[in-house]
């Protein structure tokens, strides 16, 4: 016979603990002391347990019938809530249900449990964050199987994980995509763009195969992001001339003049120190975590570039950086502002891309006659087989020559019919 509040309130106290059941395993145990005790019984995996709820009136009998209809569905899908109670692990699988059950009387019934579980969600929706899911695939996936993984992870951290790190990754949509990589070509980097499309379609499909999403959104096809630009033209000695005498009319002539003489790319000038330069030697020397390859190189500097890094020396006001921010004295400048810079000027020159100047230089080299092996070192392009066994100094002296050549040659180029004063980088260096 079910229980009722007057039945219970009735419920006299005797010599020994008597009890008096609802049905389906729900029980009060009324003790010699006068208390009424909640308790019930249930069977799972074929044993019986015994959870004790609390007593009469402090848990009604509507909450406390609420309490044995969740303990029955729990036993009934395999879960004891004697473990829930004490806290135990939770399995995802099942996190649904249990917070499903979780009303305001378990919450005040097994409190730990539920914390537990609401930490467990909020755990299960983290790892699956983009940034969270991306690290997983990149120490999975990308860095065993790339020789630069340092690339994939700089498109990471640059460009995607401070758009969408914080999303789920399940809610990215293919404007998400766009809207990355709209923001690179604005920079002027069609290939970043197309580069990070790569990158985000390997990461899609990882989360794939992982049962995480259904679709890629980042499956563009290439023409939508950018159009890949041809890289086998090299600028003529006329088109030299005439790029270097426009350039000479922007804030940033002296990175631009520098790139070209030392043929490196654009993150490892910017992002130079001086603590690099070595003055009595005349060299710069670039750390490996800066370089393509993660291997340290060697610049031979011309006398041109000598003159212009002591002149950078001179309007560096005590910065670390040999191009520091004009906000900040204490950080470089921004990988896009030479492309801005660049952007800015009339340039009568077809297509012209910064990259352009390392191509260039190897053009003419080549064509000047110089050991492609030099060159090769010169650019820091790694040489396979016996000849490419590492040595940042390889070549030293032949590459000081070739530089010294180069940068000659350069300002040849600048001063045939030039319109615009440029400053004559080196000739006291000759003279000396």
């Amino acid at each position: 016979m079910a229980l009722t509040d007057t039945r219970l309130k009735n419920l006299k106290p005797g010599d020994k603990a008597y009890q008096e059941s609802d049905g389906g395993g729900l029980f009060v145990e009324v003790m010699p002391g006068g208390s009424k005790v909640w308790r019930i019984r249930y069977r799972l995996a074929g044993k019986q347990e015994k959870l004790t709820l609390g007593e009469y009136p402090a848990y009604s009998l509507a909450n406390t019938r609420q309490w044995r209809e969740a303990c029955t569905t729990l036993a009934q899908r395999g879960l004891s809530s004697m473990a829930l109670k004490r806290g135990d692990q939770i399995p995802d699988d099942t996190l649904p249900e249990v917070t499903a059950l979780a009303s305001a009387f378990l919450e005040k019934w097994c409190s730990q449990t539920v914390a537990r579980v609401k930490a467990q969600e909020i755990e299960a929706k983290e790892a699956n964050t983009v940034e969270a899911f991306a690290w997983r695939w990149f120490a999975e996936v990308a860095e065993p199987a790339n020789s630069t993984p340092r690339n994939i992870k700089r498109v990471l951290e640059k460009d995607v994980l401070p758009a969408i790190g914080t999303k789920q990754i399940v809610d990215v949509t293919v404007d998400d995509v766009l809207k990355i990589t709209d923001a690179i070509k604005a920079r002027g980097a069609d290939q970043m763009a197309l580069q990070t499309r790569n990158v985000l379609k390997r990461l899609f499909a990882y989360a794939i195969a992982r049962q995480k999403v259904t679709f890629n959104p980042a499956a563009v096809e290439a023409k939508f992001i950018a159009s890949a630009r041809s890289r086998d033209v090299a600028l003529s000695s006329d088109e030299i001339g005439r790029l270097l005498r426009s350039i000479y009319q922007s804030s940033m002539k002296r990175a631009l003049h520098l790139l070209i003489l030392c043929m490196v790319r654009k993150g490892e000038l910017i992002e130079a120190r001086w603590e690099e330069i070595d003055f009595a030697k005349a060299e710069w020397s670039i750390p490996g975590e800066r370089m393509k390859k993660d291997k340290p190189h060697l610049v031979s500097l011309s006398r041109q570039a000598m003159a212009m890094f002591e002149e950078l020396k001179a309007l560096a006001s005590g910065s670390e950086w040999i191009f520091p921010s004009r906000g900040d004295l204490h950080q470089p400048i921004a990988h896009s502002t030479l492309n801005v810079a660049v952007r800015a000027l009339e340039i009568d020159v077809r297509d012209f891309v910064i990259h352009d100047f390392r191509r260039t230089a190897s053009t003419h080299l080549h064509e000047a006659g110089f050991n492609s092996d030099w060159i090769e070192k010169a650019l820091a392009h790694e040489t396979k087989g016996i000849r490419g066994v590492y040595n940042r100094a390889q070549y030293a002296d032949q590459r000081r020559e070739m530089l010294q050549w180069w940068a000659d040659f350069v300002d040849s180029q600048i001063e045939e019919g030039r319109k615009v004063i440029i400053g004559r980088f080196g000739k006291a260096y000759r003279a000396a």
